[in-house]
């Protein structure tokens, strides 16, 4: 398990069945929401499929060493004359870096090559938008001469206070990829390139790394289940709860009524990796979340499903660097 920790913490995925190792199906969801008297928000049988049951969008920050911001004029009707980041919807059969790239192409006239992601937002269970960045590798700025459905024209904007924004979402994630930008190279605060692992998956599933301190030795322990074979924590992700709730709700499964407190510091890696070739696609994610709870060990009681594991002091030594950093894991932004 150490060695899947070091995995994870390098963005890497694992190389592990997460349909058998999910702890808390949609079915068993479904059924303990049943028992309480209250209807399901969503099927038992729900699969996530681009452009049907799921939308995953991409957002592009590209920041010059000007610090100045790639954006696009918007030609769409609703938005005619906008300006935004370049961004839109993955098309079935893409992987996220390869819509990243597309939609930055088709916007700008610009080729970048990704190097990291930044971010992942959500909304509700059945949107989520990755924030990447990267770098300019050819192309040629579009013009207005050069409009088409796509865009009007791209330019490099260093004060975004002069353009006519489509929505001031962006706002947060430019602020995020300028700090990034600027940061000292390999420093400790920052989280290492990350890039979407390429691991396929038929649902969406949250794994954890539930992270915990001994206050006597300062070490650092982290949750295992313990269901057919021990492995992270692992939920599917319910279509129709926040991010946020499923983790909640996930919690009291694995401690009980009793639930200690915590917060999510961020994401750890990402797994996708569409296949169009088989009878049903693989359109799925997982998403690796770090969990801090902020009790000590010694005051929180489990309630049999999972198992506490101390790390050797080189991995309990790292990982407490990672909780103590701000930006040492992806940004995980919960719309809704």
């Amino acid at each position: 398990m150490e060695n899947n920790l070091i995995r994870v913490l390098e963005g890497q995925y694992l190389d592990e069945l997460t349909s058998e190792l999910c702890d808390f199906s949609l079915e068993e969801q479904n059924a303990a929401t049943e028992a309480q008297g209250v209807k399901p928000l969503a099927s038992s049988d729900y699969v996530p499929i681009v452009g049907k049951s799921v939308t995953y969008v991409v957002a592009c920050v590209i920041v010059n060493d000007k610090n100045e911001v790639l954006m696009m004029q918007e030609a769409k009707e609703s938005c005619a004359g906008k300006w935004y980041l370049p961004a839109g919807r993955m098309e079935p059969g893409e992987t996220i870096m390869e819509a990243g790239m597309r939609e930055v192409l088709e916007e700008t006239g610009l080729k970048v090559d990704v190097t990291t992601l930044l971010a992942v937002e959500s909304a509700g269970g059945t949107w989520f938008r990755f924030v990447l960045t990267g770098r300019v590798s050819g192309g040629e700025l579009k013009t207005p001469s050069q409009a088409d459905q796509e865009s009007i024209q791209a330019k490099w904007v260093g004060n975004l206070d002069e353009l006519n924004l489509r929505a001031n979402d962006i706002l947060p994630i430019i602020d995020l990829a300028r700090n990034h930008k600027r940061r000292i190279p390999k420093d400790p605060n920052w989280h290492k390139d990350i890039l979407p692992a390429r691991k396929a998956h038929y649902k969406n599933y949250l794994r954890v790394v539930v992270a915990i301190k001994n206050k006597s030795t300062n070490q650092v322990f982290i949750l295992l289940s313990e269901k057919t074979a021990y492995h992270f924590p692992t939920v599917e992700i319910h279509p129709g709860r926040s991010i946020h709730s499923t983790l909640k709700k996930f919690m009291i499964e694995l401690f009980g009524a009793d639930l200690p407190q915590h917060r999510p510091h961020g994401v750890l890696s990402v797994e996708h990796h569409t296949t169009r070739s088989q009878p049903n696609p693989t359109d799925g994610v997982c998403l690796t979340l770090l969990v801090i709870c902020r009790p000590s060990i010694e005051s929180v009681s489990l309630i049999g499903k999972c198992i506490w594991h101390e790390l050797n002091k080189e991995l309990s030594a790292r990982l407490a660097m990672t909780v103590a950093a701000k930006n040492s894991t992806l940004l995980m932004h919960v719309v809704r």
